[in-house]
């Protein structure tokens, strides 16, 4: 898939579950913001309770979409015949729209009411979302191949390329402007902090300053537009690559322990959802069937 297309497609994912959004609000909006002790004589009551026509279905659909979300992306990861099939990346975003649109749906389901054990399962159909957001910021951190399997440390370093050397073959800089471009590339000591987010923002601005300082540099130098896009994108990729060689270990381990956080939360969820749907079943209520 080219990058323009990868470009629509998630555009194409983040425009279906923002009109899903829109339309579930439109239509029920009235009723959501009527009393609960006032819904049951509301026009749209018969169609937006849980056992309503509309109601029922988005739960019925919310909850396959989840499955087929969770399923079918642990099934591409783990069984060998299915390994070739796409690339790994591709099935993880489509895995995230589903279990977006899913859990969208089932709020809408619930009429925004929900007690007892179901409320147990919402909840963790909430943990399991928001674990989901911070475990796709800690994936996207961790540099892999186009199939999507990791890098080891000596892979990414490998990667990194002679800034100075690139310069010096295709480009006639200054000397200080040579100077600066080549420090700026080099691996810097961290600012430490012992609050990894504060450390993570303090390097975000450093690395800032640094593009800054070498743009204005490069502005003293006769260069094309192309030449001067091309060493700034070349110092980007090696202040990305460094930042992520010195956070690779640390990232790979917060995955791991993601993985023990948001495991539990889609069981409960699976388990509750699953009695749920039985015992929905057992009182007769069968939607359209």
């Amino acid at each position: 898939m080219s990058k323009t297309a990868h470009t629509i497609y998630i555009i194409v994912f983040a425009l279906i579950v923002a009109l899903a959004i829109i339309f579930l609000t439109l239509t029920g909006l009235s009723y959501y913001n009527t009393g609960l002790e006032e819904r049951f004589f509301h026009a749209d009551h018969t169609s937006l309770k849980p056992s309503g026509i509309l109601g029922h279905g988005l739960g019925i659909i919310g909850s396959l979409l989840i499955i087929i979300g969770v399923f079918f992306y642990m099934a591409r990861k783990r069984f060998r015949f299915l390994m070739r099939l796409g690339v790994l990346k591709y099935w993880l975003e489509f895995h995230i729209l589903l279990c977006t649109l899913g859990p969208v749906m089932v709020l809408f389901h619930t009429a925004f009411k929900f007690g007892g054990l179901v409320a147990i399962s919402f909840w963790s159909m909430v943990a399991v979302f928001l674990s989901g957001i911070i475990g796709r910021f800690i994936y996207l951190q961790i540099p892999r191949t186009i199939e999507g399997r990791e890098l080891s440390l000596s892979e990414v370093k490998d990667m990194k390329s002679d800034v100075g050397e690139i310069i010096n073959l295709s480009h006639n800089l200054g000397d200080e402007s040579y100077h600066v471009i080549v420090e700026s590339t080099k691996k810097k000591v961290e600012l430490y902090h012992k609050n990894i987010f504060i450390r993570y923002f303090r390097k975000y601005k450093e690395d800032n300053n640094t593009i800054r300082k070498v743009k204005s540099v490069l502005k003293k130098n006769q260069l094309s537009r192309a030449q001067y896009l091309q060493i700034v994108n070349l110092v980007k990729n090696e202040i990305s690559l460094n930042r992520r060689i010195e956070r690779l270990v640390t990232m790979q381990n917060l995955f791991k322990y993601w993985h023990v956080a948001h495991l539990p939360f889609a069981l409960v969820m699976l388990v509750i959802m699953v009695i749920h749907v039985a015992v929905t079943v057992v009182f007769g209520f069968r939607w359209i069937f």
